[in-house]
């Protein structure tokens, strides 16, 4: 899907590195999203100014304006736990920790595509230079997705073991849902072995 960023902020990040990030974003074209989330009214209202001064400076100042305007958003939290809550129901392929700390935020975050953590790591450092993978979850399929890597290319099995004893301390209820299944074979296949 479309490029995606959501920057987490607090009070203390620089509102031209936030502004100059979200633009990076909105440059791709002009359904990327762009969020900032922020529990600083000053600073979100420093960001908006920052916006519309560097976005003169830009060669691609009418796919981030229009980018902007219909898919960016600047949003009030009550704190930086409930802006940690949003990150992970939005699940963005790009999510930036701008805060003073972001080491004692990572915890709270679950679902993002990749993190990019403190005032000095936006987010192209991890297109061009950092060496993540580039392949990302979008729209909000951070949720249940992982950014291709390695393990995407390789094959894996599931390898089950059961002693004598662990069947026969489970094999009720293993019964019990083959047989709610209708699967009177499934059942059985654990029910002779129990009778050992």
């Amino acid at each position: 899907g479309p490029s995606e960023i959501l920057i987490i902020a607090d009070k203390q990040a620089n509102p031209v590195y936030l502004a100059a990030d979200m633009m990076s974003q909105a440059e791709h074209d002009v359904l990327a999203r762009s969020i900032l989330v922020s529990d600083s009214e000053d600073l979100i209202a420093q960001v908006e100014t920052e916006l519309n001064r560097q976005l003169e400076e830009m060669s691609r100042k009418e796919i981030i304006a229009r980018s902007l305007e219909d898919y960016g958003a600047l949003v009030l939290t009550s704190n930086i736990d409930e802006a940690c809550e949003i990150a992970n129901l939005v699940a963005p392929e790009h999510l930036e920790l701008m805060v003073e700390n972001p080491f004692t935020i990572l915890s709270k975050i679950h679902n993002a595509g990749a993190i990019f953590m403190g005032q000095y790591t936006p987010e192209p450092v991890g297109d061009y230079y950092a060496g993540p993978n580039h392949i990302l979850p979008t729209g909000g399929t951070a949720r249940f997705y992982s950014p291709v890597s390695v393990d995407t290319f390789r094959k894996s099995s599931s390898i089950i073991y059961y002693s004598k004893e662990g069947i026969q301390e489970d094999a009720d209820d293993i019964i019990k849902l083959a047989t709610v299944e209708g699967l009177t074979a499934h059942a059985n296949s654990v029910r002779v072995r129990k009778g050992e």
